[in-house]
């Protein structure tokens, strides 16, 4: 039984906007799920399908058994629930079942949910209003914890520092035996060593350290020059050990991303920001143990820029997932310290998608190559062992650079390099169709290893598809045939 999943439904005052085929596929958990969704996205494989105005779908699909599979969305969460023994979020079927009724061809006909579908939306609803009225209760102070269990959190919380504090002061030994030895021979004791080191911080229950522990043992032998991304590496990590050690003396936002960064557990407690938020990317990150999902969140009136994470178990898809493109009405609550990590929180209109809606899918104000790289390392003043900062280019164009590619501001002026990663991708050819040789707004983060571009837009300059631009943007139609409204998704 595949486990439903999904954010708070919310009552629809007028009919729910049909989701378009680009943003029902950026929900797939991985490109064989988009594949299989696009197979049964056919009118041939369904039956008894339908939506309402509330932002339900459901509809049952032939499988290999006997009894076709029962697929039902709340696209409101958006959440899904399956018979199929799939551990994916969402399913194929409920991809397939979306992209059918996105095509608009009449194939899911609006009416009332099937019994069976009825059913699990009643429920959902009825625990997301449970989970509302706690929370409130909990906001209000009624379900305020008492003297006795603050006294035993606190002492827990104090003999976990003292394990960390343990497991620091191991690893600076280990760190200063590595230097004195020479980074260089560093790789003659296999990985063996540097996986034992990341199970005693695993013991001293500071996973972040764990982490960091095993991607330096990924370094050796990676290929020329990795000594000195190693002392890097090792320099990071020596910085966030004597980071941790006088932690009392560090400024608050500081020291709360010193204690993320260890890994110790963080609840987002700032004061909650309603906003309309644009949804700009989303991709998951796999280690091996887990599964990161990262969704970029864009809030027009408040011009922050929000991140959501949510995880998934080794084999399982994190449940989170939001569609690129929509604008949702709801409230962020802000993680401690100088990140951009917040929780969704209440929903106060269902996902809008950018056609025919009051806010429009523009992108976020942008600014040159040279204004991006001023505020990552803004960023990393906060925050030194940043890898990568969200950012907006605006007017750049895709150009050929000596082994790769990079995004040149349109006068000109300066230049970013795309990372490896966005090199691998198909999105770079996407992108490199919507410029046309001509100027685009890009969205993506900007890292040491170069820029990873998630979202574009045309900015209507020259260079059209067609060949026809005129440079004034006057009239232009986008310069992909890809392009129908607003943003193209580049992951």
């Amino acid at each position: 039984m595949l486990l439903s999943h999904g954010g708070e439904p919310l009552p629809a005052t007028e009919s729910v906007a049909r989701w378009t085929v680009e943003q029902v596929l950026s929900l797939a958990p991985d490109d064989a799920s988009r594949k299989a969704g696009n197979k049964l996205a056919t009118a041939g494989h369904w039956s008894g399908t339908g939506f309402d105005g509330s932002g339900a779908v459901w509809g049952l699909c032939k499988g290999s058994g006997s009894k076709p599979y029962q697929t039902v969305v709340d696209t409101t969460g958006p959440a899904y629930t399956c018979s199929c023994p799939s551990r994916k979020f969402p399913c194929k079927h409920a991809l397939g079942l979306l992209l059918l009724r996105a095509s608009g061809d009449g194939s899911v006909p609006q009416g009332e949910p099937a019994d069976w579908a009825a059913q699990w939306l009643t429920a959902r609803r009825g625990r997301a209003e449970a989970k509302q009225a706690k929370q409130e209760a909990a906001a209000s102070g009624e379900a305020a914890p008492g003297p006795a269990d603050n006294a035993a959190a606190r002492k827990r919380a104090e003999r976990r520092a003292e394990r960390i504090t343990a497991g620091a002061l191991e690893l600076e030994q280990r760190l200063t035996d590595l230097l004195r030895g020479g980074l260089a021979t560093a790789d003659r004791g296999g990985y063996a060593l540097w996986e034992e080191t990341a199970a005693r911080m695993v013991d001293a229950q500071a996973p972040g350290l764990a982490g960091q522990v095993r991607e330096l043992g990924a370094i050796p032998g990676s290929g020329p020059g990795w000594p000195v991304r190693l002392l890097e590496e090792c320099g990071l990590l020596h910085l966030l050990d004597t980071a941790w050690l006088g932690r009392e003396r560090l400024p608050d936002p500081l020291a709360a991303t010193v204690r993320t960064r260890v890994g110790l557990p963080m609840s987002a407690e700032g004061p909650p920001v309603r906003d309309r938020w644009l949804v700009l990317a989303q991709y998951d990150t796999p280690d091996g143990r887990l599964t990161t999902r990262r969704i970029w969140l864009y809030g027009r009136e408040s011009d922050r820029t929000a991140l959501l994470l949510s995880f998934g178990a080794m084999g399982r898809a994190p449940e989170l997932a939001l569609p690129v493109g929509v604008t949702i009405d709801a409230e962020l609550t802000p993680y401690p310290g100088g990140g951009l990590r917040a929780d969704l929180g209440r929903q106060f209109a269902p996902p809008a998608a950018p056609p025919g809606t009051p806010v429009p899918d523009t992108p976020p104000p942008g600014g040159s190559t040279a204004a991006a790289l001023a505020a990552y390392g803004e960023a990393l003043r906060g925050d030194p062992w940043l890898d990568a900062w969200p950012v907006t280019l605006r007017d750049v164009i895709p150009v050929p650079s000596e082994g790769g590619w990079q995004l040149a501001d349109a006068e000109g002026a300066s230049a970013l390099p795309l990372s490896s990663a966005a090199l691998s991708r198909p999105g770079l050819w996407k992108l490199v169709a919507l410029s046309g040789g001509g100027p685009v707004t890009v969205f993506g983060e900007l890292g040491h290893r170069g820029f990873d571009p998630f979202a574009a837009w045309d900015t209507g300059g020259t260079g059209g598809g067609d060949g026809s631009g005129d440079g004034s943007g006057a009239g232009a139609g986008p310069r992909s045939a890809e392009v129908t409204d607003g943003a193209v998704r580049l992951i």
